[in-house]
C-alpha cells in the first residue's frame, strides 16, 4: 500500500496517474495537514478512481479537542461520507499525553461505512506500543500512521516493528521521515507494507511545492503500487 498526500485536485490526478494506491487528501499540509474544504473533497473523489481518505482535524493546535471540537469533526465526517470518500484521518490525545477514548468512543460511531486511520497524534505517546494496543480494542480502526514516536524514523525502526507484532487487525502505515533514499532499509528493519509519502515526492521537498512525478515515478518502482 502506497498513500500519497494530496491538497489539490492536480495532486490527486497526478497521484493517481503515477499509480499510487491511495490518497490521503489534506489542507495546510504545512500545520500537518487539516480537514479540507468541501468543494476540495467533492472534486477530489470525482477526478479519481483510487481511494480518498480526508484529515479531520479542525485546527492544528494541537491533538486535544474540546467538546465544539468533536462536533465539528463529526458534522466533517458526515460531510466525508456524503460525499463518496474512501475514509476518515483522525486521532485526539487527553490532557496527560494519553489516547483520548472518550473522544474515540464519542466520534468512531459516526465513522460507520469509512474506513478509519489513527494519524501520527500517536507518535506524541510516551509508549506508541502500548497506544497501539490500546488502539487495537477499536474494530472500527482500520490504520495507523506512525514515524515509531518523535524523533527521525530511521531511529525508531525497532518501535516500530514491535507497534506491528502488537497491532493486532489494524495496519500498521509508516511515514513521516521517509524518503526515497531510505525506504527499502526501513521497510527491511520494520518489516512494514504500508508507507505514506507527503513532501519527499514534491518539488524542493516542500509543504508548497507541486508533486514531482519524477521521484513519485521512481518511489512506486520501488514499493510497488495499484
Amino acid at each position: 500500500m502506497l498513500e500519497i498526500i494530496a491538497m489539490t485536485v492536480d495532486d490527486a490526478k497526478a497521484i493517481e496517474e503515477v499509480g499510487a494506491d491511495r490518497i490521503e487528501l489534506v489542507s495546510a499540509l504545512s500545520e500537518g495537514g487539516v480537514t479540507p474544504s468541501y468543494a476540495v473533497i467533492k472534486r477530489v473523489v470525482q477526478s479519481v478512481d483510487i481511494p480518498v481518505n480526508v484529515m479531520i482535524r479542525p485546527h492544528a493546535k494541537s491533538f486535544i479537542y474540546s467538546k465544539e471540537d468533536a462536533d465539528i469533526m463529526k458534522e466533517d465526517i458526515n460531510i466525508v461520507k456524503d460525499l463518496g470518500a474512501n475514509g476518515v484521518v483522525l486521532g485526539a490525545l487527553d490532557k496527560d499525553g494519553d489516547i483520548c477514548e472518550e473522544f474515540l468512543e464519542d466520534v468512531l460511531y459516526v465513522c460507520q461505512g469509512l474506513e478509519v486511520t489513527f494519524h501520527r497524534a500517536i507518535d506524541d505517546l510516551k509508549d506508541p506500543v502500548q497506544g497501539i494496543k490500546k488502539l487495537s480494542k477499536y474494530k472500527e480502526i482500520k490504520t495507523i500512521l506512525t514515524s515509531g514516536g518523535r524523533g527521525y524514523i530511521g531511529s525508531n525502526t525497532s518501535v516500530i516493528k514491535e507497534m506491528i507484532e502488537n497491532a493486532g487487525h489494524i495496519n500498521v502505515m509508516i511515514g513521516g521521515g521517509l524518503n526515497l533514499e531510505n525506504i527499502r532499509d526501513i521497510a527491511n528493519l520494520t518489516g512494514a507494507t504500508e508507507y505514506h509519502f507527503g513532501t519527499a515526492v514534491r518539488y524542493n521537498k516542500s509543504c508548497f511545492g507541486d508533486i514531482d512525478r519524477k521521484s513519485l515515478e521512481k518511489l512506486v518502482s520501488i514499493v510497488g503500487g495499484k
